[in-house]
């Protein structure tokens, strides 16, 4: 009798019940609602991504009538700041790519809903709504009458969930049970003497080892006829199925056996295969998991903040060394690490980090103000509430506008050898099954089910991550820290390499200042000082290092650091503008402050003008860093580097001197000019790196094809850069390049090693020279053989400076 399946969910149809609605079969009215949903607003496109995708909606009525209280609410958000706020819910049922569209979709059902995104792997979407719109209860009825219902556990936001996913644990422990069982057993088989005694017995060994084989059967195994399932649903064949299908067939033979009186089966060879298949399985995860605790930067980042101690002494600390309580200090462009009470009177928040919307917010002392908000204007000081979120940190860098889009060529490689490895694999079983059944029964089978285990591509398919983890691992140790693996890809493509002059190829940790002009009082330099405290730019920090701490009228220093600044703004390529304590300050560039500079005067200078007068400038001359000539000199072998400076020509003969023969020199650059730069370069051809220090850098950074951000241990959130590099680490990028183009030798060695086993495996299942149980234990070996081949070569690499 045909079945009528329903068009929204594909179960079946009790035929009383079926509804029929715009020419399509409907199991209940709770399908056809969500049909009716996604007509009406021009989303009915879900169902061509998948056929039947959907989940029929429960009734939930009354059930979330507890997200009207505005304590939990506050719980379950990530975040809240006038018409934005963040969820991320749970949502069990999302399966398939039909899931992910409409779940990406949500903005064009419900109003207030600007943007969601879909965790797949975690089963998550986070939603950015407005609260003043849409109430968390709305978007929860919403999901749930469209088929997905989030599970909301308060529990799990409080103190995160602490639940360790341990079946695998379970099924390998029955597996082995039912192996060790079954193998002791089954020893009155291996005898063939049948005077001997146990000979009586071997009826009731044989039925008695079926009973011990079923756990491991119908629950160890389970998980691969699961994903068979799944992947024959989804007509995307996977390496499951021709293993699900080798245990299926094993056993039905096996049970043949016993039944028929033939023999004992194959029963230790499947409890043994399925106990291997699962150690292997395990070896992964853990070594995966292992590798993962330092796997890019934003496990580091931010790098370090800025701690005010009890005698209001400033240090900077390591960013999870950050206790509640602790007072820290912002100055401008920095990111706020962590929740806190703002303490300074005033401050502008800029969230686009974390909202996607630039208008800044203005706070007054004593509010709350959330991690991922880029501090703007003067440096503010706030307490800590709660320690780092590592985790909440690491959604900032899932926002689109800070990914590239970048050809994942070795990803297309894996996905494109493990698409066509299932149907060839099915094709070579049976084709050596067909062989052998007309020879030898016992043959045929054991030929089938081996090709079906031993060709395993788990090791074609890790080689790249394993490689890629690994060197991530290596470059995090040497405080070298890649945004993610894609990163050390795109590093063995770079023909051409820009650096930044200051803050990059210069160091300011030690500069020669001098200065010259009007003699600056007491209570200038304090102006100057307390202006320069709320910049990150090199120079800046330089030259507030560089100044004293004045003390005017015995004054002690505690107080002489509670100086106001009414108004602050940075100007990016000219300079600083503040109002302190009555004053007007203005600190930059000889254009920035109006000052009419010599032609012949080539100098790094940072002018003074205070109340519309004309001091000095403090030059600058320009420690550069340690190694810097070795490295260029190993770096022209192989790249074309150019030098970008914002400063004039004043060290051009010093740097032509210090720098290799050929390399390209441009001064007087602005930011916009940086970037057009690197436009121009990409347009002809080049794959580019910028090196700079990810301030003025931003733009040029994030055009590049690989940004690196030198950083001097202060917390300025560049998330245009895909690295960051320290400081003191500077003189070996040749060697981190050299390693990420070895890294990419060690995948494709790999690939052919992982290619070599599976042809060799095959050729030895295919002529029936290789027992299905020896296929079993073959199959993780080669697993813990490409791992280890790639750890070592990556290691190795690192090692060979």
């Amino acid at each position: 009798m045909d079945t009528q399946n329903c068009f929204h969910c594909g179960l079946d149809i009790i035929k009383e019940d079926e509804i029929i609605f715009d020419a399509k079969n409907f199991c209940c009215n709770g399908c056809k609602t969500v049909y009716e949903i996604f007509s009406l607003n021009d989303l009915t496109c879900y169902y061509d991504f998948e056929k039947s995708p959907g989940a029929t909606p429960q009734d939930i009525n009354g059930k979330y009538d507890f997200l009207d209280n505005e304590s939990i609410v506050s719980k379950l958000l990530e975040f809240q700041e006038n018409s934005t706020a963040i969820i991320s819910l749970s949502i069990p049922h999302i399966h398939c790519s039909s899931c992910i569209w409409i779940l990406e979709n949500l903005q064009r059902l419900q109003k207030g809903i600007s943007t969601s995104q879909v965790n797949f792997p975690e089963k998550r979407v986070r939603i950015t709504f407005n609260p003043e719109v849409v109430s968390i209860k709305t978007i929860v009825y919403l999901l749930s009458s469209i088929g997905y219902e989030p599970y909301i556990s308060l529990e799990n936001y409080e103190t995160g969930s602490n639940d360790v996913d341990r079946s695998l644990t379970y099924k390998l422990g029955v597996a082995f049970f039912c192996f060790g069982n079954i193998m002791l057993l089954s020893f009155p088989e291996y005898f063939e003497v049948k005077e001997f005694w146990l000979d009586q017995y071997r009826g009731f060994f044989r039925w008695l080892i079926f009973v011990l084989a079923l756990p491991s059967f119908f629950y160890s195994a389970s998980g691969y006829y699961v994903s068979a399932y799944k992947s024959i649903k989804s007509k995307m064949l996977n390496i499951d199925i021709p293993i699900a299908l080798g245990i299926v067939v094993m056993f039905v033979r096996s049970t043949f056996d016993i039944v028929m009186d033939y023999g004992s089966g194959f029963f230790d060879s499947l409890t043994g295969l399925i106990f291997f298949m699962l150690l292997g399985k395990m070896f992964q995860i853990k070594t995966y998991s292992f590798l993962s605790f330092e796997r890019d930067f934003k496990s580091y980042f931010p790098i370090a903040i800025t701690k005010i101690n009890s005698d209001l002494s400033e240090e900077s600390v390591a960013i999870y060394e950050v206790e509640k309580g602790d007072r820290l200090l912002i100055r401008n462009q920095e990111l706020i690490p962590v929740d806190g009470i703002l303490i300074s009177e005033k401050a502008e928040i800029d969230y686009s980090f974390v909202t996607g919307e630039a208008i800044p917010i203005t706070k007054q002392s004593g509010d709350k103000v959330f991690a991922g908000g880029k501090q703007i204007g003067k440096v503010i000081e706030m307490e800590v509430l709660h320690s780092v979120s590592q985790s909440y940190l690491t959604q900032l860098w899932s926002n689109d506008v800070f990914q590239k889009n970048v050809e994942q060529k070795h990803k297309t490689i894996t996905d494109s050898i493990s698409r066509y490895f299932t149907p060839i694999l099915l094709l070579i079983a049976f084709a050596g099954f067909g062989y052998w059944i007309f020879i030898d029964a016992n043959t045929a089978f054991n030929v089938f089910t081996a090709v079906l285990i031993v060709a395993c591509p788990c090791a074609l398919a890790l080689t790249a991550p394993f490689t890629f983890g690994n060197v991530l691992r290596i470059l995090g140790k040497q405080k070298f820290y890649l945004k993610n693996a894609l990163v050390i890809e795109q590093l063995a493509k770079v023909d051409t390499i820009v650096f930044d002059k200051t803050g990059t190829i210069t160091t300011n940790k030690k500069s020669n200042i001098s200065y010259e002009g009007t003699v600056l009082s007491d209570e200038n330099l304090l102006l100057v000082k307390n202006v320069l405290r709320a910049s990150n730019h090199p120079l800046s920090r330089m030259l507030y290092d560089y100044l004293p701490i004045p003390i005017l009228q015995n004054k002690s220093v505690n107080d002489t650091k509670k100086l106001k600044v009414d108004h602050f703004e940075e100007i990016t390529g000219k300079g600083i503008q503040a109002h302190i304590f009555g004053h007007q300050v203005q600190i930059g560039s000889a254009e920035f402050v109006e000052k009419i500079e010599e032609k012949n005067v080539q100098q790094t200078s940072v002018h003074i003008k205070i109340n519309y007068v004309y001091y000095g400038k403090f030059i600058f001359n320009n420690q550069y860093r340690e190694g810097l000539e070795e490295l260029f000199k190993n770096l022209k072998s192989n790249y074309q580097i150019k030098v970008l400076s914002g400063d004039n020509e004043g060290e051009r003969a010093i740097l032509e001197k210090l720098l290799p023969k050929g390399t390209e020199l441009i001064f007087n650059q602005k930011p916009e000019q940086k970037l057009e730069f690197i436009k121009n370069l990409q347009e002809q051809g080049k794959n580019v790196m910028m090196v700079g220090d990810g301030l003025n850098d931003a733009g040029a950074l994030a055009q590049s094809n690989v940004g690196i951000s030198i950083s001097e241990n202060v917390n300025v959130f560049s998330p245009a850069c895909d690295a960051i590099l320290d400081a003191s680490e500077f003189q070996k990028l040749n060697y981190f390049l050299k390693l990420s183009k070895n890294s990419i030798t060690t995948i494709k060695m790999s690939f052919g090693l992982s290619l070599l086993y599976n042809v060799v495996g095959l050729s030895f299942a295919i002529t029936g020279n290789l027992l299905p149980l020896v296929a079993a234990i073959i199959m993780p070996l080669s697993t813990i053989t490409i791992v280890s081949f790639v750890t070592v070569m990556s290691s190795y690499y690192a090692r060979n400076k």
